[in-house]
């Protein structure tokens, strides 16, 4: 029973750690920008949560099935990919945020061979399938890889087994399925009824825009520090 102890911590830990302010500020943008419910909103977030436990299930289980860490100066520069990557998104969404202010919402579909834009109101908007899945999975795959050394060090660190790291990594990677799935799923009812108010909806893209490019912003300074030092 004390063998699964730990686990079970790995478990609660993924949770915790898909709450953690990189994390956030990179899936509320996406969240910001679907209009499609909470349906759309969970399968966001179960996908991020997918990419992520796939790098470290990967990445860290290997280097913990060997006894080996990831070397530092890879780690702060896996960190660094995140943080640009967290910037763009936010500067991303503010400019959307911008042209929706001004514009209005705006759709694109296409009638046989012809394509064209129109405005349109939210019910009409949809996310095409790279936008909802393949997104925030490759997204998800960074932040994993980001990840990876500091939980390989943990795992090497407190577990005496090959078995016991791969178990622990696995079941940290599923905490961050469900806590991340959980988030957006919840957070999909309020912004599918602000998404009616065309102009709270573009708001609350700005501000979502403008906190991922200051958590990014910030974050990249930090690594970039790490990794020239």
């Amino acid at each position: 029973m004390t063998s699964l102890v730990p686990s079970f911590v790995g478990l609660a830990l993924g949770m915790r750690h898909a709450l953690e302010p990189d994390h956030l500020a990179a899936v509320s943008t996406l969240a910001s920008e679907e209009r499609g419910g909470t349906r759309a909103s969970l399968k966001l977030g179960l996908y991020w949560g997918l990419g992520h436990t796939l790098s470290l299930v990967l990445v860290g289980g290997s280097l913990a099935l060997v006894g080996a860490q990831m070397p530092a100066r890879l780690e702060h520069g896996f960190e660094l990919l995140v943080a640009v990557m967290v910037v763009g998104l936010g500067l991303r969404a503010v400019a959307r945020a911008v042209k929706e202010g001004r514009e209005g919402l705006e759709h694109t579909h296409a009638h046989g061979h012809l394509e064209h834009t129109h405005p349109a109101p939210s019910s009409h908007l949809h996310l095409s399938q790279w936008t909802l899945a393949t997104r925030p999975l490759l997204i998800g795959v960074m932040h994993g890889l980001a990840g990876s050394g500091a939980l390989t060090a943990l795992v090497l660190a407190e577990l005496p087994t090959a078995a016991a790291r791969l178990t622990y990594i696995a079941l940290f990677g599923a905490g961050s399925i469900v806590g991340m799935g959980l988030l957006t799923g919840l957070a999909g009812v309020p912004l599918m009824r602000l998404a009616r108010a065309p102009r709270l909806s573009a708001g609350l893209l700005l501000v979502t825009g403008l906190l991922s490019t200051g958590i990014g912003a910030w974050w990249g300074v930090t690594s970039l520090s790490h990794l020239l030092a």
